[in-house]
């Protein structure tokens, strides 16, 4: 990779004009490409290209995106953070890809400065610079490790998608703060909430699911109701 670059982003869309559209708005603010067309292709080259954020067209031809996503998230190592790219602008639908692990979405038709900007935004809290790397933060048996991006409970560690691990780290970098879901948008998805904070909603009962926490009585995230949500010191 060139000094230069801010990073690798892999484009999966049939649409070629798309394709080329993004790149070339990505290429222009300092990340190399890499381009594929079906989910097939975009497994294989993943596998070699090894990109930093994944840029994924739900409807494909062959396995869709979501599948897609399912797969790279189940490769050995860290996650690959993934931005959907979708015509449906239903709220059940951009749901469905926040709960099976999309850091992000983008409903068709988009601009694709807008579509820059996320990728930055993603890419700011994935790899951010060595110096700022933190010490690890417990709470009990919950072990929250910012360098390595590991989480572990009772020494086992836990599987988390790139954003779930950015909003369990926030909340336990400020321990017993309430934070509304309009700060956690703002604080953890870089941007402020577009009335959708079900965006937050959802990664906090996945984080839950993942940590078995019960929310009638919470070991670790916290309802304040009508507020927002706190980590229990």
């Amino acid at each position: 990779m060139a000094a230069a670059s801010h990073g690798t982003v892999l484009i999966v869309d049939d649409e070629p004009t798309i394709v080329e559209v993004v790149g070339r708005y990505l290429q222009r603010a300092g990340y190399e490409t890499l381009e594929a067309t079906d989910g097939t292709e975009a497994m294989q080259i993943a596998e070699r290209g090894n990109p930093d954020l994944v840029v994924l067209d739900v409807m494909l031809p062959g396995f869709d995106g979501i599948e897609v996503m399912r797969r790279l998230h189940e490769r050995p190592g860290k996650p690959v953070p993934v931005i959907l790219l979708t015509a449906r602008g239903e709220e059940s639908d951009r749901l469905v890809g926040l709960r099976r692990g999309a850091d992000d979405y983008v409903v068709k038709p988009f601009s694709p400065k807008e579509l820059v900007a996320r990728v930055d935004a993603v890419l700011r809290r994935v790899l951010p610079p060595a110096e700022e790397a933190a010490v690890p933060i417990e709470v009990g048996p919950l072990r929250i490790d910012p360098a390595m991006r590991t989480v572990t409970l009772d020494g086992e560690e836990i599987a988390l998608t790139q954003r779930e691990f950015d909003l369990l780290a926030y909340l336990a970098a400020n321990p017993g703060q309430v934070f509304s879901r309009d700060q956690l948008m703002e604080a953890v998805w870089d941007y402020p909430s577009f009335n959708d904070t079900s965006t937050v909603t959802v990664h906090v009962r996945r984080l839950r699911a993942k940590l078995g926490d019960d929310p009638s009585k919470p070991r670790f995230i916290e309802t304040v109701w009508g507020v927002g949500y706190r980590l229990r010191p």
